[in-house]
């Protein structure tokens, strides 16, 4: 007979929003099982976030060798070392693997390693051994979508780009979101040669359409070549390159295809229709408070409908902890949820765009100011190009904070609380922006929200 073991919360998967769930469950005294069948940290630590922005800082540094003659610094761009770029972006990994494993253990969170199938309402089987809790929560994760290509040889997904051992001559990216622009920036940066292909009409088509039109720009600039609203067909492959071929009758040649089309719920064979939970292609549904329909099943993270973010999956671990428990937490807004792509140049963005807030509100009811990075000084310095763009109700309150140009994710928690607290550009009068900084260019564009532009034409 199986062993069973009692807790009051179990948790399936630990990534940013199980181990979240875990250990906050932990820290309001109650007992707990993380069971995750890889390693704590999950896609974010291992195959996502962390990696992909450890090649970016290289491809940033790379850039900066390569421009530094311009403004005086002699010096030159030889190319990547990849076997010392890899070792790099690993060890950044297991510190963070080793500081977060120490910190679960550290909140007496009981980690098990195994793959965890549920069968039962309340039970987790890992191999042979049963985990019944009081709650459950669902944190699965999720995996890269790859439109029935077959993974292999020359056709990759993010997981097998993170881990390359050389720099290809020529890559093509299929989809042009925040996975495929954060490829295609580090790669033209190690001196590939890119082409992006999508299906929308443009790069980025979640953002704001001015931001989708700069980046835009900034990647011609660049060299990044792309064809929008272009649908995939068919890829073929042989030993030395492999070949795209779109609806149109378009076809692309180069050494790999990256299939960055988006990622999926990793929910299939894990038991979770079996015992009754409501799904839709895969994903997991919940209420506002995170329950499903199955009493004392929560689910949280990628599986959940909305958007693909660690930040987002880590705050829901936390809100269901606390729902749990009995504190009854705030409903978690999704249109707060701050975004940043990691391309350069950097977008940054909360709240509504533009044409969401018109649909919202009406067209006459919304006015929206751009502060152009020109006129900022640091942004000057850095050579970089965007804007910051304010969106708000006319005679109300902020709705959308957007923002595109080198380093102007770093941005993006001012931004957060323009947009969640609901601030008019009034508000700001008497609270002053550092100088020389970038974070200027947000008070610039409060001031000209507020109608009194003084480092833009009127």
């Amino acid at each position: 007979m199986a062993e069973t073991l009692e807790y009051d919360v179990v948790v399936l998967g630990a990534g940013s929003g199980g181990y979240a769930a875990a250990m906050r469950a932990a820290q309001l005294g109650l007992k707990v099982a993380l069971i995750e069948g890889d390693k704590v940290g999950g896609t974010c630590l291992h195959r996502g976030c962390i990696p992909t922005k450890a090649l970016l800082h290289a491809a940033e540094v790379a850039d900066e060798m390569r421009e530094g003659g311009s403004i005086g610094v002699r010096g030159s761009f030889e190319g990547i070392d990849m076997d010392v770029l890899n070792s790099y972006k690993d060890g950044v990994i297991q510190r963070m693997y080793k500081g977060l494993t120490g910190l679960v253990a550290s909140r007496g969170v009981d980690a098990v390693n195994g793959w965890g199938r549920l069968v039962a309402k309340d039970t987790v089987d890992v191999d042979g051994t049963l985990y019944r809790g009081k709650n459950v929560v669902l944190a699965s994760g999720s995996f890269s979508k790859t439109l029935g290509l077959e993974i292999a040889g020359r056709i990759i997904t993010s997981d097998q780009a993170l881990n390359m051992d050389r720099v290809p001559n020529s890559a093509i990216i299929l989809g042009g979101g925040v996975i495929g622009a954060e490829f295609a920036s580090v790669w033209r940066s190690y001196g590939v040669d890119v082409t992006i292909v999508e299906g929308l009409p443009s790069l980025v088509p979640n953002e704001d359409p001015s931001v989708s039109k700069q980046l835009e720009r900034s990647f011609r600039k660049r060299g990044i070549k792309f064809s929008t609203k272009t649908m995939f067909e068919r890829a073929e492959q042989d030993e030395s390159s492999v070949t795209v071929h779109t609806q149109g009758g378009k076809s692309f040649t180069a050494d790999y295809l990256l299939v960055a089309i988006g990622r999926g719920p990793a929910t299939s064979g894990l038991g979770y229709e079996e015992q009754g939970i409501s799904m839709d292609r895969g994903f997991v549904l919940t209420d506002e408070r995170l329950r499903t329909n199955v009493p004392g099943v929560y689910a949280v993270g990628d599986i959940v409908p909305g958007l693909q973010l660690a930040h987002r999956g880590f705050l829901q671990g936390i809100f269901v902890a606390e729902e749990i428990a009995g504190l009854n937490p705030r409903v978690i807004d999704e249109n707060l949820i701050p975004r940043v792509t990691f391309s350069n140049p950097e977008i940054a963005s909360v709240g509504l765009n533009q044409n969401k807030a018109e649909e919202k509100y009406g067209k006459d009811n919304v006015e929206a100011v751009e502060f152009n990075l020109a006129g900022n000084g640091k942004s000057q310095m850095l050579g970089t190009q965007g804007f910051v763009k304010l969106v708000r109700v006319k005679g109300g309150p902020i709705v959308g904070f957007h923002a595109i140009g080198a380093r102007m994710g770093e941005q993006v928690g001012e931004g957060q609380l323009l947009v969640s607290w609901e601030a008019q550009p009034e508000d700001f009068d008497g609270l002053v922006h550092a100088h020389p900084t970038q974070n200027e260019s947000i008070g610039e564009a409060l001031l000209a929200l507020a109608g009194k532009p003084l480092h833009t034409h009127n």
